[in-house]
């Protein structure tokens, strides 16, 4: 079936929150609790689509992928970790349907997000990933980006990922 990405709109919420806390608690089952075990709320997805963007990916009318992008930085990212650019943006949560893991949705939508950021304009997209078994780390490098440190923020262990536009 086709994957139709877009950026989502405050109806698609619920559905959004439904899919991260699927895949939340895939990777709780999978890997036991951990920093990925929190559960998303529509107030969070809002904020999202309020003061960023929400990208979404579609299989027959169905959200199986979702992505968020912001220009507010994360509490957990030191900036002395990254490349000096103008306007940075930063992914803060992506989420594929956990049956569909491995199919390339999720590269799909990293694609998008470049376009997306492209047309922002900005100058770079920064991430950070669990340096854990649950993490992504490896998936952010085979798409392109750059690790650029780690660090422990509030007992949390991380991997900086950055992509330069």
């Amino acid at each position: 079936m086709k994957l139709s990405i877009r950026e989502a709109v405050a109806a698609d919420a619920p559905e959004i929150v439904a899919l991260r806390i699927a895949a939340a608690d895939d990777l709780t089952a999978r890997f036991g609790k951990g920093f990925w075990s929190s559960n998303t709320t529509d107030k969070g997805v809002m904020l999202g689509i309020n003061t960023g963007k929400v990208l979404i990916a579609t299989r027959a009318g169905t959200i199986v992928g979702t992505l968020t992008l912001s220009t507010r930085k994360p509490w957990a990212i030191d900036t002395a970790y990254f490349t000096r650019v103008k306007t940075p943006i930063y992914l803060t949560s992506m989420a594929v349907e956990p049956k569909l893991q491995g199919q390339g949705i999720g590269r799909e939508m990293l694609a998008a997000s470049v376009e997306a950021v492209r047309k922002w304009p900005a100058h770079s997209i920064r991430l950070d990933a669990f340096d854990d078994k649950a993490g992504a780390g490896a998936f952010y490098a085979k798409c392109g980006y750059t690790e650029t440190g780690r660090a422990v923020f509030r007992d949390v262990p991380l991997i900086y990922y950055e992509l330069l536009l």
